[in-house]
């Protein structure tokens, strides 16, 4: 399908895999992002930044270029 960053307001996704590398990939890692993780996308502002997220149960903000370093189906 694409990154997070395309995924639209409403929709499911499954983590496909997670791009970037070190103390980034990290940090998004840490955040309970990693591949076969759901993430529902709940709001996404209005110039595109900062995406709201649930993933495992809590709410999330990831900014666009964090979003973009995940990849889903």
């Amino acid at each position: 399908m694409g990154t997070l960053r395309d995924v639209k307001c409403g929709q499911q996704v499954q983590v496909t895999k997670l791009t970037g590398s070190g103390a980034v990939k990290r940090r998004i890692m840490d955040m309970g992002i990693t591949k076969g993780t759901e993430i529902y996308v709940r709001k996404v502002a209005p110039l595109g930044d900062p995406i709201e997220v649930n993933v495992r149960g809590y709410e999330l903000s990831l900014r666009k270029a964090d979003a973009e370093l995940i990849e889903v189906k």
